[in-house]
């Protein structure tokens, strides 16, 4: 049985949860089960839609120090072998004393500290040079976007058909759209110009029926709510509009051509080296830059470019296969 830690909620959104389920849902296949362990149980229905059993802790997700000793009571009841932690709010003290009790595995993109684990994964296009600074030769590392957890459906996509132009788009904000993102895309670009736009809002998002509302008239955009086939509205569209994080890797593994945009710290090393390599270009970080005005400049260069566009996907497929949950659920068997 793998155990993993996690949450979500409407400050941290669903990512977390996303990528530990398409693990979970890898590690069933391979014939092991998973139960989650949750400070609360705001994922509690998405776990019983996807079938896997969850203990809630009764915890604050943002102090897991103070849940030490529920967590350690959990262990010891269940006699927890191995545990996949997938937190931004672990700190030394608390991976130091769950790797007393059990053999912890962490999912990691931000490098925060050196983590007193078994073993570490860190899956985004920097992680082979993101740890040169510290000491793991007592931790396995597994780095790289071979690691990249997403869902099966992911792992047998074929090459991405370019069309002449790229007529349908989709949009991508991630789980909460903090910023509004969707909203001053919806404003901004030529909406006539598409014949289809399909704005994917994410479980936390607040302005999704006020959106559908304002562009009702649009026969063209269409609006869609923590879809469960996010796979096939991606595999649709000519363009994407996408904050970073795991969704980026989800369109490589498509190879759709993706313009990007940062709305958090953590997104920052992944959409500059996904730019760098010229994979998926970047337009600035949605706190501090105006960032519509160059979506719009990149959307008119892709627009009719269908060379360029054929380019950037088969880059993007060449780096993401979607296979790295059945690695990593491998790598929780034999860990």
């Amino acid at each position: 049985m793998i155990y993993i830690r996690t949450d979500m909620n409407n400050i941290i959104a669903t990512g977390h949860v996303m990528r530990c389920l398409s693990i979970a849902e890898a590690a069933r296949v391979q014939g092991e089960g998973t139960t989650f362990l949750l400070a609360d149980a705001q994922a509690a229905n998405l776990l019983d839609k996807h079938g896997f059993p969850y203990v809630v802790l009764h915890t604050q997700w943002d102090d897991l120090d103070s849940e030490l000793p529920i967590i350690g009571q959990v262990i010891q009841e269940k006699q927890i072998g191995k545990i996949l932690i997938d937190s931004y709010q672990v700190t030394p003290n608390y991976l130091s004393e769950l790797t007393k009790v059990a053999k912890t595995v962490y999912l990691d993109d931000i490098n925060a500290f050196e983590y007193p684990v078994n073993a570490l994964i860190c899956y985004a296009n920097y992680g082979k040079a993101f740890y040169q600074n510290r000491d793991y030769k007592n931790t396995k590392c597994f780095l790289g976007t071979q690691y990249v957890p997403l869902r099966q459906k992911f792992s047998r996509c074929g090459k991405k058909r370019i069309n002449p132009t790229a007529e349908k788009l989709i949009l991508l904000s991630g789980g909460a759209d903090k910023y509004n993102m969707l909203e001053r895309l919806l404003e901004s670009i030529e909406k006539e110009k598409y014949r289809d736009i399909r704005v994917i809002c994410g479980m936390y998002c607040s302005k999704y029926e006020s959106m559908r509302k304002k562009y009702c008239m649009y026969p063209n955009i269409h609006f869609y709510k923590a879809v469960s086939d996010i796979e096939k509205h991606m595999e649709h569209a000519d363009m994407a509009i996408a904050a970073g994080g795991t969704t980026l890797y989800e369109l490589c593994a498509l190879g759709v051509p993706t313009i990007s945009y940062a709305v958090a710290d953590n997104q920052l090393d992944n959409v500059k080296t996904f730019h760098k390599d010229g994979i998926i270009d970047y337009v600035g970080d949605i706190r501090t830059e105006n960032v519509v005005e160059k979506i719009n400049l990149y959307l008119n260069l892709y627009y009719d470019n269908e060379k360029l566009r054929q380019e950037k996907s088969l880059k993007m497929q060449q780096m993401v296969d979607g296979k790295g949950a059945q690695r990593v659920a491998e790598i929780l068997k034999l860990i």
